[in-house]
C-alpha cells in the first residue's frame, strides 16, 4: 500500500493580467485632441499585457499522516498552491494524485451555499465528500457541538457573521472524516479560545488517526507546535521543504529580510491613518552603530521613531519581544508622556540580557489609555548570535539548555574550607 497521501509534479498556475498604458495627454485639451485623432485612425490598445506565475515548478510528495505548514510571505503562492490542490484553480502545468478523501477551508464563504441553512450546508458538504446520509447523520451531533452554533442551526448561512461561518465550516471540514485536511489562514477570523480548539482537533485528526493536513498560517508557534513538515515559498516558487524547525528558521532568515539594521512602516496598515504611528526602528550597538545582530549579552538600543498628527498627552510606548515560535519574553513600556504635533524618538536600552542564539520579533505599540494607535506584531526582527564576545563565557554549559541565559544573584551559606 503507498504511503504518498499527495504528489505534486511540476504544479504551475498561470494568469494574464493587465497593465494600464499612461495616457500621452494629462490635461482636458490633450485629452479632447487625442478622442478628434482616433476618429480618423484606428484605435491602439490602452493596455499591455504579461504572464504572472502565481506558482512555478513545485514539485514534493507528502506522506499520509505528515502535517505540513505552508509558509512564506503575502504574495508567495500558499493560497494559490491549496486552491490548485482543494480543485478550485486548475493548474496552467503539471499534475497532481491524492490517495484518498480530501476537505478544505479556505476564504470565508468558500464550499457553502449562502441561501441554504447550517444544517443544509453540512449535507451538502458532506455529499460532495463523498458520504452517505447515514453517515452524515452520525457526524451531524459532534458537529453541531464543536461549532457551537446550534441556535442558528436552521437560519442561512449568509446572515451568519464571519467568526460562525468559520465555526461551523471547520466543523464540517474536521469531522466529515476527509484523508487529507486543508486549512488556510482562514481560522485568523475566529477567537482565539475557538482557534486552540481547532488547533487541538487538527493534532487529533492527525495523530490519533492518521490523516494528513496542509496548513497555512502566518503565526510560527502554531505551525511549529501543529506540523511536523514544512513548504517555505517565496516568489511562487519552492524554497524547500522538510523538518518543520529547520524551515520555519529558513523562513525568518531569509522570507523576512531580518538583516536589516533599519525597519521602515510605509507599507503597514496604520501608517498615517492613526493619530500616532511608527516610521522606523532602528538597531544601534554599543557604539552607537547601526546593527542587525547582536551577539549574546551585548547591549542593544532600540531607537523607535514615529509621529504624531496633533499634540497628544498620556502616551505610552511599549515594545515586547517574541520568539520565532511566538512565545512572549520580556514587555516594557515607558510611562504615560506627553508629546507635541510633529516626529519623536524613544530609545529602549537592552542591557545584561542572555538571550539564545537565534531570531526574534520585535513587537512595537503606541497607546493612550486603553486605545491602541498603532501596533506591529509582524514587521520588525532581530539576530542573537553566537557567544564569541560574551564575558566569562567558559561557564555555559549549553546554549540551548533555555532561552535566557542570565546568572542570577546568589549567597553562598557554606562551603568546605
Amino acid at each position: 500500500m503507498s504511503q504518498t497521501a499527495i504528489s505534486i509534479e511540476n504544479i504551475g498556475k498561470k494568469y494574464r493580467i493587465q497593465h494600464q498604458r499612461k495616457a500621452a495627454q494629462d490635461s482636458i485639451a490633450g485629452a479632447f485632441t487625442d478622442n478628434i485623432k482616433s476618429l480618423f485612425k484606428p484605435q491602439s490598445k490602452t493596455h499591455s499585457e504579461e504572464d504572472f506565475w502565481a506558482i512555478k515548478d513545485i514539485s514534493l510528495e507528502i506522506k499520509k499522516g505528515d502535517r505540513v505548514g505552508v509558509i512564506g510571505r503575502n504574495g508567495a503562492g500558499k493560497s494559490t498552491l491549496l486552491k490548485v490542490l482543494s480543485r478550485i484553480v486548475k493548474p496552467t502545468t503539471g499534475r497532481i494524485e491524492f490517495d484518498g478523501r480530501m476537505a478544505s477551508l479556505l476564504e470565508v464563504g468558500t464550499g457553502f451555499h449562502g441561501d441554504l441553512s447550517g444544517r443544509e450546508n453540512i449535507y451538502l458538504n458532506g455529499s460532495v465528500l463523498g458520504m452517505s446520509k447515514r453517515e452524515i447523520d452520525a457526524k451531524f451531533d459532534e458537529i453541531v457541538a464543536f461549532s457551537e452554533i446550534e441556535k442558528f442551526l436552521d437560519t442561512p448561512v449568509k446572515r451568519y457573521s464571519s467568526g460562525m461561518y468559520v465555526r461551523l465550516a471547520f466543523a464540517v471540514a474536521a469531522h466529515l472524516e476527509p484523508d487529507i485536511l486543508i486549512v488556510d489562514e482562514v481560522l485568523a477570523v475566529g477567537d482565539a479560545e475557538f482557534q486552540k480548539k481547532c488547533m487541538g482537533k487538527m493534532e487529533d485528526v492527525s495523530n490519533k488517526e492518521g490523516r494528513t493536513i496542509l496548513f497555512v498560517s502566518h503565526q510560527m508557534g502554531a505551525v511549529q507546535n501543529l506540523c511536523n513538515k514544512g513548504l517555505f515559498l517565496r516568489n511562487g516558487t519552492m524554497v524547500n521543504y522538510g523538518p518543520i524547525g529547520e524551515i520555519v528558521n529558513e523562513y525568518l532568515a531569509l522570507g523576512n529580510t531580518i538583516s536589516s539594521s533599519v525597519f521602515t512602516f510605509e507599507s503597514q496598515p496604520n501608517y498615517k491613518k492613526t493619530r500616532a504611528y511608527f516610521t522606523k526602528v532602528e538597531f544601534k550597538n554599543a557604539e552607537g552603530k547601526l546593527s542587525s545582530d547582536f551577539p549574546i549579552g551585548d547591549p542593544m538600543d532600540i531607537h523607535l521613531h514615529f509621529n504624531c498628527e496633533n499634540e497628544m498627552k498620556g502616551v505610552v510606548v511599549g515594545i515586547g519581544i517574541v520568539t520565532a515560535t511566538e512565545l512572549p519574553l520580556i514587555t516594557t513600556w515607558s510611562n504615560p508622556e506627553n508629546f507635541s504635533a510633529g516626529s519623536h524618538e524613544l530609545v529602549f536600552t537592552l542591557k545584561d540580557l542572555f538571550l539564545v542564539p537565534g531570531v526574534y520579533k520585535i513587537i512595537v505599540g503606541i497607546s493612550r489609555g486603553g486605545e491602541s494607535l498603532d501596533y506591529n506584531p509582524n514587521w520588525v526582527y532581530i539576530t542573537i548570535s553566537d557567544v564569541n564576545h560574551m564575558l566569562d563565557r567558559q561557564r555555559l554549559v549549553n546554549t540551548a539548555s533555555a532561552l535566557v541565559l542570565n546568572q542570577l544573584p546568589y549567597r553562598l551559606v557554606s562551603s568546605a574550607r
